[in-house]
């Protein structure tokens, strides 16, 4: 049966048609827009195909569509693979998605799973333990809730809650902002102004750790664990797993943006009896030719001169994350490279730090950590002094370690840096300035002009700046 997939969301919208996941933001130009909801969606319920999909509460206010009866408004699943099937309607739970696109993507035959983030239809988080069973854990921990209300407070924004986590670095922990944060559930708000906010975040990020923890671990089953949802960003709660369970595994499209990817996954296992796992990079491909060609090694020496690189290639990356097709890269031996790259490049706060993209081989030689982290979900220790361009000021780095098999063009630029400088790494981070990761090459174009960028790769193509 063909199946189109929607994400009913009040942000992050996308669709999947089990090749292409079309992430509206990436041509929009528009973070989060919350304003187009009811336009973008109108026209996907049709009878030419099944429609995949799931709400949130938020959605709700934004979609008039007469097909949403009270069947769907009142489905509550007990059970993973629990659906609605009306028609040419095929629907889940919001926190089914996220869990359902995180477990067939691992490839585990059997994995505990925690969907966490801030709202859905019925949860703000469930486990769900090896035998498929649902446990809601809403009540327990509302933790995407107080980041977000946190950020939004503390100047970051709707959903900037990746902001507050860098912050958190910065801060002490207190004793009293922790019983705050705790007793969050019954007063709903903090008033910002009586807070040091690095020393806030700080707290949150413990509490955030320590709560998880506290109801996760009773209800282990076995020794994998998958995670999504949009607090599965939260990279320090994603190492500390690692210490509990054998395998964990975190989806590249692990929030919102990923839901399409997720409905369409259960109901191909449902209806067709198939485990579909949609690619990493599962944008459009496009042409371009330019005048230069591209040397690997070429670029590999002036990433070791000092230069900037806009490194556009092939299809674009499945979630928030830049994974090597569309990234920012540049020498992780330069202390002073976060500096710039925030300041002339990405235009954004000074405390946000970068990752280093590593060769999988060479990871535990730098960071200290049990497993590889192939979708950069991880915040880990860093071993040595040598790489501080992508050591955050705690000492610690969101690392993605990169094996031929993920992405060969990205893994051999690497490996050349690797051969250059003796360092098997490069800082990576998403290909943007102050908009969502450039997704065309006349996107990618504008950014390099706009920008201090010295050097931009386009495919095979390489384009630098005169003078």
């Amino acid at each position: 049966m063909k199946i189109f997939s929607v994400a009913l969301n009040s942000h992050d919208h996308n669709t999947y048609d089990g090749i292409y996941h079309n992430q509206l933001e990436r041509h929009s130009r528009i973070k989060h827009n919350l304003n187009q909801t009811d336009v973008f969606y109108k026209n996907y319920f049709s009878n030419t195909c099944l429609t995949a999909f799931s709400l949130t509460r938020y959605a709700l206010t934004y979609i008039n569509n007469p097909l949403i009866d009270n069947d769907i408004l009142n489905f509550k699943p007990k059970k993973l693979w629990d659906y609605l099937h009306k028609d040419n309607l095929y629907y889940i739970d919001h926190h089914q998605s996220h869990a359902t696109y995180a477990f067939l993507s691992s490839g585990y035959h059997e994995s505990d799973i925690l969907a966490i983030d801030g709202n859905g239809a019925n949860f703000k988080c469930i486990f769900i333990d090896k035998s498929k069973n649902i446990i809601d854990l809403s009540e327990e921990l509302q933790i995407g809730l107080i980041w977000n209300h946190i950020s939004k407070i503390s100047g970051f924004g709707h959903l900037g809650a990746g902001k507050l986590m860098g912050l958190s670095a910065y801060g002490k922990f207190n004793d009293s902002y922790y019983m705050i944060l705790e007793d969050f559930k019954r007063v709903k708000t903090i008033d910002i102004e009586k807070y040091n906010i690095k020393d806030l975040a700080c707290t949150l990020q413990q509490l955030t750790i320590d709560k998880v923890m506290e109801h996760l671990l009773p209800l282990k089953s076995c020794d994998n664990l998958c995670v999504a949802g949009g607090v599965a960003y939260n990279g320090y709660m994603n190492e500390e797993f690692t210490k509990y369970y054998k395998n964990v595994f975190v989806p590249p499209a692990c929030g919102d943006e990923g839901q399409a990817l997720g409905h369409y996954m259960h109901a191909d296992y449902i209806l067709n009896n198939n485990i579909h796992i949609p690619e990493t990079y599962a944008g459009i491909e496009y042409e371009y030719v330019g005048e230069k060609k591209l040397s690997i090694r070429h670029i590999a020496q002036e990433l070791a001169n000092g230069k900037i690189v806009g490194w556009f290639q092939g299809r674009s990356e499945s979630g928030n994350r830049a994974l090597g097709n569309r990234s920012i890269l540049a020498d992780p031996r330069n202390p002073n490279i976060k500096d710039i790259i925030n300041k002339t490049i990405k235009k954004r706060e000074d405390f946000r730090p970068f990752a280093p993209a590593v060769l999988e081989h060479h990871y535990q030689a730098y960071f200290d950590t049990n497993q590889p982290s192939p979708y950069m979900s991880r915040i880990v220790p860093v071993k040595c002094n040598n790489i501080p361009g992508v050591t955050h000021v705690d000492g610690t780095a969101r690392i993605q370690t990169v094996n031929r098999k993920q992405n060969e063009k990205f893994f051999n630029l690497i490996r050349e840096f690797y051969q250059c400088t003796g360092v098997p790494m490069l800082l990576n981070t998403s290909f943007n300035c102050q908009e969502p990761i450039v997704e065309t090459p006349e996107q990618a174009i504008n950014t390099f002009n706009k920008t201090e960028l010295d050097i931009l790769v386009i495919n095979d193509y390489m384009l630098c700046k005169m003078g």
